[in-house]
């Protein structure tokens, strides 16, 4: 796993063996990084990671200079990693919150300008995601949520939709608040 730009660009990032994570694959993450550089000032930008798993995209709006990463994830090991890995690479804007998603989506009392979410593909809910987030305002006005997503499902219909993009097997769907 490697950073792919921003002022890290390059770096690589061993995760420890046995990690249950599905990293973001760096074609998928220079698609997507491609398409939000476009569309975002990233030194303006808060953003909310959740299902954080390795911290791979973390990682990557921090290079970007993001001025606030917070990055959910339930795994203990893995949270921890991702602790580790951002004070190893000095990244002061990311923060770690070990704890569900589900249910830190009810608590959190603050919105974001990006939320990324790349829960586990057969993960029980993966289809709420979108609408628990919008409900509970952790979208902030013209941000955007980006939730990433197998084949098998399709946001096309849902109000909030904006647009997909595709790399390979994996799919973004994009939602702005109507």
């Amino acid at each position: 796993m490697r950073i792919i730009g921003g002022s890290l660009k390059g770096k690589t990032i061993i995760p420890p063996s046995g990690l249950k994570a599905r990293p973001t694959t760096d074609f998928a993450k220079e698609g997507l990084f491609n398409v939000l550089t476009n569309e975002v000032e990233f030194e303006d930008t808060t953003v909310l990671d959740l299902f954080a798993g390795t911290g791979n995209i973390s990682y990557e709006f921090a290079s970007r200079g993001c001025k606030e990463i917070v990055a959910v994830e339930m795994n203990t090991t893995q949270a921890d990693f991702i602790r580790k890995t951002a004070v190893v690479l000095g990244l002061s804007a990311l923060t770690v919150v070990r704890h569900n998603v589900f249910d830190f989506i009810k608590i959190c009392t603050r919105s974001f300008d990006i939320v990324f979410a790349d829960p586990p593909y057969q993960i029980v809910g993966l289809d709420t995601i979108p609408d628990r987030i919008i409900e509970h305002n952790l979208l902030a006005d013209n941000g955007y949520l980006i939730l990433e997503h197998p084949n098998e499902y399709s946001f096309a219909g849902h109000p909030c939709f904006v647009k997909e993009k595709r790399y390979g097997n994996v799919h973004f769907s994009f939602f702005k608040k109507v």
